[in-house]
């Protein structure tokens, strides 16, 4: 247990998160769902902290910041880097691009693995009205046997970088730059402006998407599907992606044929 109570205000939520994680504990140990994030980190330390038994993997999406992955890589060595059968760009080529009606990237590269044992992630009520309704233990109905643990629901953003500052925590260098969350590049989830300055950031990504994009073009030409008629190219149907018209379009089913 953490004593820096002078330290750190919420020492007892500190507290409460580690003999949460002692008292579940696993005979087999926790999977731990790292992201390298702020609260991916944090839960990382407090695993340790805890004393119990753990694997910690990152699922490598192909798209996700060259930043993020080099302090993965430099300062979480240990953790074990699950790389997809199939990249983003690949899944682009196949499945059409992702929306937030219909993101299909989360589900194929992000939430796969530990299937049968107790997850551990840093999701916080904090980060968004739905994630308001999680709870500390949730049982996954998508895995059989699939139990999340969420040891630090009810902490705050403030909550988290105090713990971090406390312990020395290194972190991605990203959040001194400005970003407040980090995750996949391009995400439905991020909204028009935030897609567009990522775009700008990293030009190579946007390229790579534009490709893809021409691709799934030539494909749908193939099979005659409906999207073949409305882009002329994989730099028109980006624009079209990246700028949200697909979420003022009634047929927004018109990717995924």
């Amino acid at each position: 247990m953490l004593k820096e109570a002078g330290l750190f205000g919420s020492i007892d939520k500190v507290n409460e998160a580690i003999q949460f994680l002692i008292d579940l504990e696993p005979p087999e140990g926790y999977w731990i769902a790292f992201s390298g994030g702020k609260d991916s980190i944090t839960i990382y330390e407090l695993v340790k902290i805890a004393g119990v038994k753990f694997e910690a993997h990152y699922n490598f999406t192909t798209i996700d910041p060259p930043e993020l992955v080099k302090f993965i890589k430099d300062n979480y060595s240990e953790v074990q880097i699950d790389k997809p059968k199939e990249s983003f760009f690949k899944l682009v080529e196949r499945k059409g691009y992702p929306t937030r009606q219909c993101r299909w990237c989360c589900d194929v590269l992000k939430e796969q693995g530990g299937s049968g044992r107790k997850i551990v992630t840093g999701i916080r009520k904090q980060e968004s009205v739905k994630r308001s309704k999680r709870r500390m233990v949730e049982f996954c109905y998508k895995k059989k046997n699939t139990i999340y643990i969420n040891p630090i629901i009810d902490w705050l953003d403030s909550d988290v970088w105090d713990f971090i500052k406390i312990q020395k925590l290194k972190y991605c260098c990203l959040y001194d730059q400005g970003w407040t969350r980090i995750g996949c590049l391009f995400c439905p989830m991020a909204g028009r402006e935030r897609r567009l300055y990522e775009a700008t950031l990293y030009p190579k990504y946007a390229k790579a998407f534009v490709l893809a994009f021409d691709k799934r073009l030539r494909i749908a030409k193939d099979r005659e599907l409906r999207s073949a008629k409305r882009f002329s190219s994989g730099t028109e149907m980006f624009d079209y992606w990246i700028n949200e018209r697909h979420s003022e379009d009634p047929d927004q089913t018109v990717m995924f044929e």
